[in-house]
């Protein structure tokens, strides 16, 4: 492991793709390791950046997700919440997330709606990404704004005004996510400054 090499551990929520996220990390030479969410926030406090792994939990419908909550009211640096992570992130900050009206599994048109975010750098505003979710999240966080939207589910990516703070519904991690790699090294750039 070079001395340089940025750190970006994976937070593991019980996600069906939590080895992916971890598998692309690695790909791209980043340090990383997979981690529970139960870790408390001095064990990671070192590191560059965090990825809160997509779950089973309904976070829609259940409200805690390990130790998540301390992570992101302490953490500094960035951190980019996939699926379940990104709802848990949005109630976190005072939005909300609840059973989606059209669930959506497989592939989906992504419509990027801010092509001036870092985390969608390179990325066409239009591109296939992979979906497997029951709950989305229905309401930002006044502190959030909308990345990304699809034709069933109107808020696909979000970030922090002020912070990097990223989420996304869809899985970047999976191979049929046509930029994940992409929107990957992007979020990495975020996590070297």
């Amino acid at each position: 492991m070079g001395v340089n090499m940025v750190k970006v551990y994976v937070i593991d929520n019980g996600g069906q793709w939590t080895h992916r996220e971890w598998r692309v990390l690695k790909y791209l030479d980043v340090e990383t390791k997979i981690v529970p969410n139960s870790i408390s926030f001095s064990e990671i406090e070192h590191v560059d950046g965090l990825v809160l792994s997509g779950g089973s939990p309904r976070i829609g419908i259940e409200t805690s997700l390990g130790n998540c909550a301390e992570i992101l009211e302490k953490a500094d640096f960035p951190i980019l919440g996939i699926c379940a992570g990104h709802q848990y992130m949005a109630r976190f900050f005072g939005g909300n997330a609840a059973p989606s009206t059209v669930p959506e599994f497989g592939k989906v048109e992504l419509t990027v709606l801010n092509t001036d975010s870092v985390f969608f750098d390179k990325v066409p505003q239009k591109s296939i990404v992979w979906e497997s979710h029951n709950d989305e999240v229905i309401a930002v966080p006044d502190t959030f704004e909308i990345l990304a939207e699809s034709e069933n589910c109107k808020i696909q990516a979000m970030q922090h005004k002020n912070k990097p703070l990223f989420g996304v519904q869809f899985h970047p991690e999976v191979e049929h996510t046509e930029f994940g790699v992409q929107m990957f090294k992007n979020f990495i750039k975020t996590c070297e400054t």
